[in-house]
């Protein structure tokens, strides 16, 4: 089947005017010129490799939309699917977090976590989307070790991410910051949420021993399994070190400039949100997606917590991207793909996977349709394919 008359975005360049053929989900041959009679004309319309998405925190609210209101766990997976590909996701790795003690309470705690990924796990052939695992692991809570060993044994989790959320680092460098949110998410007086946060500062002091040996078990555990490891809100250069040596590849969220300089100086590939991206700030006033990207200082774009700001964020950083949209476009495909070990995807070249989004870029962009594998899993209805004898 061939599809023709996009601009396909290349690894390095765009064609203006390009077909793809497509055979047994995967993609056969480029022309860099339009092919009459073909099953489907772009009209000018961009044609990128499918996104391939590291972390998306959206299962958790698919599952339970309001606090306590909980959703039967097919129909919130089908939710999720539907979300994915509707924003152009062809790969996307639920980032489910084992942390009973957080603001989300059961939703993370150890049991409803393992029950939401071996549900995708189950589900995963009649899904659209390539659903994998992302297990966040908040590393002062040790009794995590034990389910995450568990998970990898029986095949569910894919990738494992170290989390430190104890105030006065990381993401939540900012104390004062902190406790008004605290204060304002838990319905707690300025005391009330000031005391909440100590603890959670005590509590890590108490575990420093634990910690260290569960860091160690985790990093030897992923690394005898080949799963890839990545950090998680790095803030200095010797938070960096310290997850180099634990094997870390992948820099999640640097809330710094300094992280990000230490973890890209370290052979580390650094990925921020795509919501950061397109919003150009971070939410919790930590470092600028976009202006990592000026910088030259970042590698990959994720979902975070709302995939259909992927596209969007791709434009914008195209803007002032070196490479334009091509240099863009790698972040939120190649570029993931490469640091998570997929090598069949992320790219339109012959031999790749057919993973594929067809779009627009008016305004903020809008997906059109959405292949994976060389089958149509989304369409807005504005695309039709024809009958070719």
């Amino acid at each position: 089947m061939w599809l023709s008359d996009f601009r396909i975005v290349l690894h390095d360049r765009v064609i203006d005017g390009g077909a793809l053929r497509l055979e047994d989900g995967k993609i056969a041959e480029l022309s860099e010129t339009p092919v009459p009679g073909a099953a489907l004309q772009g009209d000018g319309l961009l044609l990128m490799p499918g996104f391939v998405d590291m972390h998306g925190d959206m299962i958790e609210r698919e599952v339970e939309p309001r606090p306590n209101v909980r959703m039967p766990m097919e129909l919130g997976l089908r939710d999720l699917d539907r979300r994915l590909k509707v924003a152009g996701v062809t790969t996307g790795y639920a980032a489910v977090s084992f942390n009973p003690k957080s603001a989300y309470g059961h939703l993370r705690s150890y049991e409803h976590s393992k029950a939401m990924l071996r549900a995708l796990k189950g589900m995963r052939q009649t899904l659209k989307v390539d659903h994998r695992v992302h297990a966040r692991f908040e590393v002062n809570y040790p009794g995590a070790l034990e389910v995450i060993e568990e998970l990898i044994a029986e095949g569910t989790v894919d990738l494992v991410s170290l989390t430190d959320h104890t105030p006065g680092q990381g993401q939540y460098r900012d104390l004062e910051r902190l406790k008004a949110r605290t204060a304002a998410e838990r319905g707690l007086s300025a005391e009330e949420a000031a005391q909440a946060v100590q603890e959670r500062i005590d509590e890590k002091r108490r575990n420093v021993g634990d910690l260290a040996a569960t860091l160690g078990a985790i990093s030897g555990l992923c690394r005898r399994h080949g799963i890839a490891v990545a950090s998680h809100d790095d803030d200095t250069a010797e938070k960096v070190a310290l997850m180099v040596s634990l094997g870390a590849a992948i820099s999640e969220f640097p809330v710094t400039e300094e992280a990000a300089r230490a973890a890209r100086a370290a052979g580390l590939m650094t990925a921020m949100g795509a919501p950061n991206a397109l919003r150009g700030e971070s939410y919790s006033g930590n470092l600028s997606a976009r202006a990592a990207h000026a910088a030259g200082l970042l590698d990959i774009l994720a979902a975070d917590y709302h995939p259909s700001a992927i596209l969007p964020a791709v434009l914008v950083l195209a803007r002032q991207d070196p490479e334009g949209l091509a240099g863009a476009a790698r972040l939120a495909t190649a570029n993931p793909a490469r640091a998570l070990g997929l090598g069949d995807r992320g790219e339109i070249a012959p031999g790749k996977r057919a993973d594929l989004v067809i779009a627009d870029d008016e305004g903020v962009g809008h997906v059109r349709a959405t292949f994976r594998a060389g089958r149509k899993v989304f369409s807005d209805g504005s695309l039709r394919l024809r009958e070719v004898a």
